[in-house]
This record gives C-alpha cells, structure tokens and sequence, in this order.
C-alpha cells in the first residue's frame, strides 16, 4: 500500500495535486490508478457486496479497463459487480466468492499493471520531442499509470509529455533531457518485472491456499444448512419507525453516506433500520429485491422511484396522507408529495420490508 508520503511524491507534479490535497477522497476515484490503489487497498473503507462508496467505484472502474465489467460505474456493489469478481476469479484459478479478498486486490491491481506496462517491451529506440507513433503513446500510457501524464493518450510527443517524461526521469535518478531513451524504457519496465513477480508468488500461494483448503474440506464434516423464514414487517413498531425517520430531517445529502453527517437514499433508509434494531441490505437495488410487493400502501411502507437509471434507484419511507420522507440531492432528508408530476413520474411501486425473526 503507498504510504501518504508516497502518494505525494507521485502526485507532485500533477496540475491537480493541489486539489488532491484538500480533496483526497474525491480525488482517488478518478485519479492515476497508482494512486487509486490506496483507497481500494484502505482497510477502513469496506469493498464488498451491497456497500455503495468509492472505493466501489474505483473497482468498477478496474474490472471495466481489464474487460469484466461493462456496466454502469455507479460505486453500487450488486449482482454485477460480484459477477465481474467471480468471473476474474475463475479465470485466474481463484476461490470463487465474489468478494475483495487479498489474493483477488493482488491479482487485480498485478494485471491491471502490467497491462498498462507491457507495450515498453516493444519500444527499441530513441524517440525524441515532436515526433509521433504507437511507441510514444505506449509510453504515454505507463506515465500515467504512475503518475506524471493526465492528458490524451495522443501519441505525440509534444510539451505534455516532454514534462511527464522529464518529472520521471528526475524523479527516479535518471538523466533529465528531452528524449525517451532506452535508460527511461529500461526504469519503466523494471517496474513492469516487478509487477509480473508479484503476480507469479501471488498464484503460488494462492495454489497453496487451496490446497491447503481442499484437504480441511476433505477432512470436515459438512453441515447442513438452516435458511431462516422470512416474514413481513408487521413486527415493526412502526410509531418507532417514523418517529426516528423524521429525526433527521434537514440532514445533507451525501453520495455513498450512511450516517448523520450525510447520507445518500439508501444509506437513510438502512440507517433509520438500523436504529430500531433491524439490519437491512446496502442499496436500493438489493432492498427492492429482499422487500415484498403491498396491495395497499400504509404508514412504514418503502416506496420506489426510477431516477438517474433504469430499475430501481431512489427510495423514501411512506408516512401516510400521500407523502414520503427520503434523502433527496437538493434538499437532504426531507418530506415529499408523491402527487408531483416529478414523484408520479417516477414511481415504480410500494413494497414492505421482509425482516428475519
């Protein structure tokens, strides 16, 4: 993992270091992938399923560069974005659980780099300012990857890149001159065989792991498996329920927030649960699947809208009388109408949470 220290060296040169400094955790998501890594590798920030942050995003948006995840970078762990997991996992003869396992982050960000990095063992001469080719976009593109190119991966070697390539050379001992020469090639690609042995110690231990895991399988007995019955939320103390919902009125609004100092949609709504003692799914998605379908709409009630994309994405709690209260992203939590055109619109049904007991 880079250290704070590090993060800062590699991001110096960078026209947006500033922000990055005062903006840390906004910056990461679409930032250099070299730099993304801390964040996707911060123990403190949960990447697993029905968790909606940036850290989400910032896997998203590596699963769709290595081609297994074509989907909506959204920062929504669902269905897909566990698919994508799996399918990686398959592939690279891993458990397959669909989670952020350690061994999974490795493969990841190993393939991730060396696909970045693996166009310089093609580069066999000078190249010099002005001119132009796949070469020089190949090394456009590993600049980037560490930190020092932000701009079109164009293929010409003009001011942009002489300055990337300059930031690297001095900040890696080399001789600062207006070339990319074979010393450059040479330091990047080191870099690129560091990656690839990562990758391979990565696979051994892996295939120790499970081995190691078969023969505990072998020599455990299974047990059998008790899916609890779910029932509606009629054992809801409902007065309770709306009583703490209307507690944080005038909350802000805070894309992936789950707690009184922002929340996004769902994370109100699993968080207004939670307070009376009942644990309910991440995103709107995952609770619209798990929630019951209601012939009649009543106080507690969860109502569904379809806003910024298609199926379920927005959702408040029914306080009876028409309206609902919800996180909405101009004014927070707050009571809406559900006969404005805006929230007629868009609704899409009514459903009522299925609570284990």
């Amino acid at each position: 993992m880079l250290s704070t220290s590090n993060i800062q060296q590699v991001a110096k040169h960078s026209m947006a270091y500033g922000y990055m400094i005062s903006q840390p955790f906004a910056f990461y998501v679409d930032a250099y992938p070299m730099i993304q890594n801390e964040i996707f590798q911060n123990e403190d920030v949960a990447v697993a399923f029905g968790e909606h942050n940036q850290a989400v995003r910032v896997l998203q948006k590596k699963l769709n560069y290595l081609s297994y995840y074509n989907k909506e970078i959204d920062g929504e762990f669902g269905i897909f974005t566990e698919y994508a997991l799996k399918k990686l996992q398959i592939e690279h003869d891993l458990s397959i659980t669909g989670k952020t396992d350690q061994q999974t982050i490795n493969i990841i960000l190993s393939r991730e780099r060396e696909k970045y990095l693996a166009p310089l063992k093609d580069i066999d001469q000078t190249y010099y300012l002005g001119e132009t080719g796949e070469a020089i976009k190949s090394i456009q593109q590993a600049l980037y990857y560490f930190g020092y190119y932000k701009d079109s991966l164009d293929g010409i070697f003009g001011p942009k890149t002489n300055q990337a390539l300059m930031y690297f050379q001095e900040d890696n001992g080399l001789e600062v001159r207006q070339e990319i020469n074979q010393e450059t090639i040479q330091t990047l690609q080191q870099k690129e065989t560091e990656a690839k042995t990562a990758a391979i110690e990565v696979a051994v231990e892996v295939k120790t792991n499970q081995e190691k895991s078969v023969k505990e399988d072998n020599a455990t007995p299974k047990e059998s498996v008790v899916v609890p019955k779910k029932e509606t939320n009629q054992s809801v103390d409902i007065n309770q329920l709306i009583t703490t919902a209307k507690q944080y009125r005038g909350t802000t609004y805070l894309w992936g927030g789950t707690s009184p100092s922002g929340f996004d949609c769902s994370g109100y709504i699993q968080y207004v649960f939670q307070q009376i003692g009942i644990s309910i799914p991440r995103t709107v998605s995952e609770i619209w699947n798990m929630s019951v379908p209601v012939e009649q709409r009543s106080i507690g009630d969860l109502v569904f809208f379809e806003t910024y994309k298609s199926g379920p994405s927005h959702m408040g709690i029914y306080l009876g009388n028409n309206q609902f209260i919800h996180a909405g992203e101009s004014n927070g939590v707050e009571i809406s109408d559900l006969g404005i055109s805006y929230w007629q619109e868009r609704y899409i049904g009514t459903k009522r949470m299925a609570v284990e007991k």
